[in-house]
């Protein structure tokens, strides 16, 4: 086998592990019959070049807190990751490589968020991983604030990116990047994959802005790399010049070639997403001097060379271990808080803190949760907040709370900006940081505009926090294009998404002790605008049933009917409780904050709050019926929308729309026959 050097700054062994790089992708997706094998073709010499001359991390620990993040947003081009991973002597075997796309193999079609192999994020929707990183950017930013001293720095890792055209041509990466910009985040570059082909072909059939200049309008520092993408020496200065960069995040355009190499496919739309064929593998693989016959081959002498990259970073590692000991014999308590928080330990007994609100008053759930930061907030330095321009109506601030600004990394709340695509991706890449977490506002019917990102959220299992806040046509005068109808059965239909909508301030409080202590995935608070009455819990049953997710909030000892309700429709569940109550008829009053928790509990605990016997059942939520079924069976009747708001006052709203407990009292009795 023989190698020519054909990179400027890069020798014959590097030259053939980039050969290694590329055959590997072809070969990976030529043997799964699909995928696309270009991008890791025409990024093979850049990709190389940073993991194993700039990037830091150690594939023996790949948790390593201080290890660069490294992630690869343009996903189509999997194949390229994970070629890395194993060469680099991660938890990435060979097999794996060969089992790529298939059914229970741990190489899907696009990278999913796996920190124990070296996978930071899920990528695949284009733009939420450069837009992640970005949150990244915020978080480590932040946590050098709050650690680092002068002469330790625990805190100094860099975030890096491939991106391809796709990135960014998605809006979310367009918002995502103007606030880096804004934030001078230099602790983040961006390779920019800019090899001018698109899937239906050439990129300038739609896509023909100065990329360059668009980002220097950012506030990013930019280079332009030219060539083939195979000008390594440029490649590197680009690179140096990135890391020393102050104030400004970087974005290197690397013009490459999709599936360099490739005898026909080069150049070619086809390259983007189909396997180059065997024929074509095998002429590439002789014109660089391979045996075509053999596939996943790894040269000796590459394996041995990619195999110091553990060496490396177990050094690396083991000198930032020797600092934090120093640092913790001079920083006691910085030093426990650091190893507290990174083991996901809360710094406060939340029970100690949560308000408690009294019955009589009325508050909206936003309100409350505004409420309940303000207690929490200060007391948990590592979880980061903010609104898209709404904190005014969100309630998402805190008193003293300090922004998070370009001079002021030390500020904990995040002004997104009218970004809701952005906030939800910066709040995902901020939550994977491996000690800090974040929240973000708006109103419900945005989270339409955040859906991507929380739908990667809850696939990931990421630990974000969205509040949607005007959560029904209770947010009255701003009309249909505002009121929420159709938004509960949406995020209740993302698996693992928790979604949690309060009936009153005390169960607020409760949301909020859930979310905090629990890091197992994405939750969504659906809060209020309008004001609701504070449940009195002393006649009723306590709030902190909410963690079960439905609860008897009224218990009726034979009940002739259920009225089931979440949110702003449970107190209307009760009002109308006490009509039929009068007219002897027993209702049972169950609140359904959550129906994701509820679906966690056992079957009889279920059954004992909403009891198969009574079929006579009442679902009230001001929204569309989707999904009610399961809870109100063959003869429950459901009292909620059925089209889209109006403009109104919001009492006005509810009544004409028929969302009341004079409603709920004669749909009980038409299913009582009473």
């Amino acid at each position: 086998m023989t190698a020519s050097v054909k990179n400027p700054g890069l020798s014959e062994l590097d030259e053939l592990c980039v050969q290694t790089i590329r055959f590997l992708a072809a070969d990976g997706v030529q043997k799964a019959k699909s995928g696309h094998p270009g991008m890791p073709m025409g990024m093979a010499a850049g990709a190389y070049v940073l993991w194993t001359g700039h990037m830091r991390y150690n594939p023996a620990n790949p948790r390593w807190i201080n290890r660069d993040r490294f992630i690869l947003s343009a996903g189509h081009g999997g194949m390229l990751l994970y070629s890395l991973l194993h060469l680099t002597g991660f938890d990435m075997t060979l097999d794996d490589l060969k089992n790529f796309r298939q059914w229970g193999s741990r190489t899907p079609g696009h990278p999913e968020y796996e920190p124990d192999r070296g996978i930071e994020v899920t990528t695949g929707p284009l733009g939420q991983g450069i837009s992640s990183a970005v949150g990244m950017a915020i978080a480590r930013k932040h946590l050098a604030a709050y650690f680092n001293k002068p002469d330790m720095p625990l805190i100094d890792y860099r975030i890096y990116v491939i991106a391809g055209d796709g990135d960014l041509q998605e809006g979310v990466s367009s918002e995502a990047c103007s606030l880096a910009g804004h934030l001078g985040l230099d602790d983040l570059i961006v390779i920019y994959d800019d090899n001018h082909i698109s899937i239906d072909g050439a990129t300038d059939l739609s896509f023909t802005e100065d990329r360059a200049r668009r980002f220097e309008a950012y506030g990013w520092h930019v280079q332009v790399v030219g060539g083939d993408g195979n000008d390594m020496a440029s490649f590197e200065k680009a690179l140096e010049k990135a890391k020393t960069e102050k104030g400004r995040p970087s974005i290197i355009n690397l013009r490459t070639h999709i599936a360099f190499g490739s005898p026909t496919m080069q150049d070619t739309s086809e390259a983007h997403g189909a396997p180059l064929g065997d024929e074509e593998i095998a002429r590439m693989k002789e014109r660089f001097g391979w045996d075509p016959a053999k596939t996943f081959h790894i040269p000796p002498q590459v394996a041995e060379h990619m195999a110091q990259m553990r060496r490396k970073g177990e050094k690396a590692e083991a000198a930032w271990r020797k600092m934090f000991d120093d640092y913790a014999a001079r920083y006691g308590d910085l030093a426990k808080e650091f190893t507290d928080a990174l083991a996901g330990r809360l710094p406060v007994d939340i029970d100690a803190l949560l308000p408690k609100f009294e019955a009589g008053t009325t508050l909206a759930t936003r309100q409350a949760s505004g409420k309940v930061l303000a207690a929490l907030m200060p007391r948990m330095p590592h979880i980061l907040g903010g609104s898209a321009d709404l904190t005014p109506s969100n309630n998402t601030n805190w008193p003293q709370a300090k922004d998070f600004q370009k001079d002021a990394p030390d500020g904990r709340y995040l002004r997104f900006g009218v970004r809701e695509h952005a906030m939800g991706a910066i709040l995902n890449g901020i939550s994977v940081s491996g000690i800090t977490r974040a929240y973000g506002g708006t109103f419900l019917v945005f989270s339409d505009y955040m859906r991507g990102a929380v739908r990667v959220a809850a696939m990931s299992r990421y630990p974000s926090i969205f509040v949607f806040t005007h959560d029904s046509i209770g947010l009255g005068e701003d009309g249909p294009t505002h009121q929420p109808v159709e938004h509960f059965p949406a995020l209740r239909a993302i698996p693992h998404l928790t979604v949690i909508r309060p009936a009153d301030a005390n169960e607020t409080a409760q949301a909020w002790k859930y979310t905090l202590e629990h890091r197992d995935g994405p939750v969504a608070l659906l809060l209020t605008r309008q004001g609701l009455p504070v449940i009195d819990r002393t006649q009723y049953a306590c709030a902190s049933h909410l963690v079960k997710g439905a609860y008897v909030l009224k218990a009726a000892s034979k009940p002739d009917c259920l009225l089931l309700a979440s949110g702003s429709e449970v107190y209307l569940a009760l009002a109308a409780a006490e009509t039929l109550e009068a007219e002897g008829i027993a209702a049972q009053v169950v609140s359904m904050p959550s129906w994701e928790l509820f679906e966690k509990q056992s079957q009889s605990y279920k059954d004992s709050v909403l009891p198969p016997s009574v079929p006579a059942r009442v679902g009230i939520e001001a929204a569309v019926e989707l999904g009610w079924s399961k809870y109100l069976g063959e003869k429950g009747v459901f009292i909620g929308m059925k089209g889209f708001g109006a403009s109104g006052p919001y009492k006005v709203c509810f009544e004409n729309f028929g969302i009341t407990a004079k409603a709920t009292v004669e749909a009980a009795r038409k299913l009582l026959g009473k």
